[in-house]
């Protein structure tokens, strides 16, 4: 991780950690190196935005400091992270900016870049932005008169996302001789963020019997007991109505999980498993393979030595499963969160994107979501996150009592499971995670694990 830049984007407490001033330092210095690495002398910079009550500060914030060294601005307003990814390279700008903290409370908020390509950016760059803040390496030439960059706001942008999402739906169907998803009956859960904005021009125009929830956002009560991060109340109302399926995102739709017919969860490494599964059917799956993260359920391991598919593990972090996918010209990846990435489709975790590929599979094998979840076996996991301070944080990697604790560990589960604990990406925490037969050993065993992380980096 860099110092301002995590796994997923710079993030914290708006107008506290992540302030004004901050964010108008990013811009600036995002567009001095993006100046460097395209032929344009004047950046073009997308910014998008989820709907928390800080983003329009942000952005704002984000605005002035592109302007100011020369870069011009193009507002998305309220938009899914994929859209940006999608309409930076379909308007051939240089990169783009989404302001969101994703899953998190509203009193978070965060900034990813995206390259002109649609990708986020490399850690060489970020690291560069990060030099030009911190250590005042370069200092970014302030522009003035006709100079200075000019904000412009998008008309279209919902509408060409949207658009495109349908007609990537639209033609699968068409594939295997359907026209729409009328048949099913899903719900829709928004949680109150930036799937407000899209889900219902995507899912009411291919399904005629689906219901939305969390889907009228005022500022602050995005991802507030509702998305793919509180299911409770969408797993109720799947039962409750005779839904075939729940459709679950997060604040800024780049993750999505669901909910079976019977109200069960059905996760990202369900969801990786089912879609890997029907490509490869289809023939679609290249080079066999799908890519997860060290995160996922050993039962999703299992589930590709059955069905004989190269499975890829890498560190935590969709950017470093879309690194794999790119090295190794793979198609399908993602986590068990529900970052899960298309790469025919799309250069980034899509949730929307994901939902209707699900919703494909179902209508073209005629299987409940249940059956189709069943294929993976899944072996209990028990999951801890243990708050820390920035400096315990820090001291993880060279903590030797820590490291004692995950052996002893590792020693008494031997091949009937596994330890996994490692620092979070986007918040000050360390997750502990066991894996294994036995459910109630690896309890034991996490709390104990827990307990020594609390003791030496509280």
């Amino acid at each position: 991780m860099g110092r301002l830049f995590g796994t997923d984007g710079a993030r914290g407490v708006a107008n506290s950690e992540l302030t004004c001033e901050l964010a108008m330092q990013i811009g600036r210095a995002a567009a001095m190196v993006l100046t460097q690495h395209t032929k344009r002398k004047r950046p073009k910079v997308l910014i998008g935005m989820d709907t928390r009550a800080s983003s329009q500060m942000l952005e704002s914030a984000i605005s002035a400091g592109l302007c100011s060294v020369g870069a011009d601005v193009m507002l998305l307003g309220e938009i899914p992270t994929p859209a940006v990814a999608y309409l930076v390279k379909k308007y051939e700008y240089d990169a783009a900016v989404m302001i969101s903290a994703s899953h998190n409370p509203c009193e978070y908020n965060g900034i990813k870049i995206f390259q002109g390509n649609g990708y986020k950016l490399p850690d060489a760059l970020e690291e560069e932005i990060e030099s030009i803040i911190l250590d005042k390496t370069q200092v970014p030439p302030v522009k003035v008169g006709g100079e200075v960059g000019r904000v412009i706001r998008s008309r279209t942008s919902i509408i060409d996302y949207t658009s495109y999402l349908r007609h990537v739906a639209e033609d699968e169907l068409k594939e295997y001789g359907f026209e729409n998803f009328n048949g099913l009956k899903i719900a829709v859960d928004c949680s109150n963020g930036a799937a407000s904005v899209t889900a219902p021009r995507i899912f009411m125009r291919l399904c005629d019997d689906c219901f939305f929830m969390a889907c009228h956002p005022n500022g602050t009560n995005i991802n507030a007991n509702c998305g793919s991060t509180h299911l409770e109340v969408l797993q109720d109302f799947v039962v409750r109505n005779g839904c075939d399926a729940g459709l679950a995102f997060d604040g800024d739709a780049d993750r999505f999980l669901a909910v079976d017919e019977k109200g069960n969860v059905v996760d990202g490494d369900k969801l990786i498993a089912i879609f890997a599964k029907h490509m490869k059917s289809k023939g679609k799956l290249k080079n066999n393979a799908a890519v997860v993260t060290v995160m996922s359920n050993m039962g999703f391991f299992r589930f590709c030595d059955k069905y004989d598919i190269h499975c890829e593990k890498t560190k935590v972090g969709d950017r470093y499963v879309l690194e794999n996918m790119l090295e190794n010209d793979y198609v399908i990846g993602g986590e068990q969160s529900g970052h899960i990435i298309f790469r025919d489709f799309a250069t980034t975790g899509d949730g929307e994107l994901s939902a209707l590929k699900l919703l494909c599979v179902m209508k073209e094998t005629g299987k409940s979501l249940s059956e189709l979840a069943s294929d993976m076996e899944v072996y209990p996991q028990v999951l801890l996150n243990v708050r820390v301070s920035d400096f315990g944080k820090a001291r993880f990697p060279r903590d030797k009592e820590i490291k004692n604790a995950i052996a002893a560990a590792e020693k008494e589960l031997g091949s009937e499971g596994r330890v996994l604990v490692r620092v979070s990406g986007t918040e000050p925490l360390v997750r502990v995670m066991l894996e294994g037969k036995d459910e109630d050993k690896i309890n034991v065993l996490a709390q104990e694990i827990a307990q020594v992380v609390r003791e030496r980096l509280l």
